[in-house]
């Protein structure tokens, strides 16, 4: 005997983790990492809060079930941008390839601050991380050289950066809020930030981390690598 659904009413799709996993990124992504509360995901996917803990344990279990989510949309963008990386292509297929992760980064701007929060490593991202390495494997890298340059990249290799500073307001940076006397004994530093401009908050996932100065990182360093891989 079928269950019987009234005229008029769509049935209501079940909970499971999947689906709390990705209500609770679209929570994050409406009002932050911070407003999302076991009360919120559960207006979201409207349950009642205690039928949620039958698919994730806790905050910290739904923290590391979303950076698989995210960390999957990564693996997804990574495949569709996928070129040849013999020889010196590889550049391009990897540049290519984190830029294609910080797509998905630019559309979760929460979610660095996660990935980084983790104790445990996402096999999400362990996978495109093997992707990674896979590139620079067909361009003809020893692991060992790998292994320095996954140091060397850090988390840029999965699309964004760690700031130098982190001004708890935003605001107009260290120099802004530098005492007077401060900014006399370091007149290089506040020289610096007098003169440069970070006017595209939408292009940004951190204070200092727009898409310009990202670019120009990743490539001094995949150009660094080039030149080793042609004197290997």
């Amino acid at each position: 005997m079928g269950v019987r659904v009234e005229r008029g009413v769509a049935p209501r799709t079940p909970l499971s983790r999947e689906r709390v996993l990705r209500a609770a990124v679209s929570v994050a992504d409406a009002g932050g990492i911070e407003s999302l509360t076991m009360r919120r995901l559960a207006d979201e996917v409207g349950a009642e809060a205690m039928s949620l803990y039958y698919h994730v344990a806790n905050k910290e279990d739904i923290l590391d079930g979303i950076v698989d989510v995210i960390a999957a949309e990564i693996n997804e963008a990574a495949e569709r941008v996928r070129r040849p990386a013999k020889g010196n292509r590889w550049k391009n297929a990897a540049r290519a390839r984190i830029l294609a992760a910080r797509e998905v980064l630019l559309l979760h701007p929460w979610a660095p601050a996660v990935f980084e929060s983790r104790t445990a490593i996402s096999p999400a991202v362990l996978r495109y991380y093997d992707g990674l390495m896979g590139l620079m494997r067909e361009g003809g890298f020893s692991y060992d050289v790998i292994h320095h340059a996954l140091h060397a990249l850090g988390s840029r290799a999965l699309g964004f950066t760690q700031e130098l500073f982190t001004p708890a307001g935003g605001g107009g940076g260290p120099a802004a809020e530098m005492p007077a006397e401060m900014a006399e004994a370091l007149p290089n530093l506040v020289g610096m930030m007098s003169e440069i401009a970070h006017d595209d908050p939408d292009s940004t996932l951190g204070w200092c981390d727009d898409q310009a100065e990202f670019e120009f990182g990743l490539d001094l360093l995949l150009d660094g690598l080039e030149r080793m891989r042609r004197q290997a």
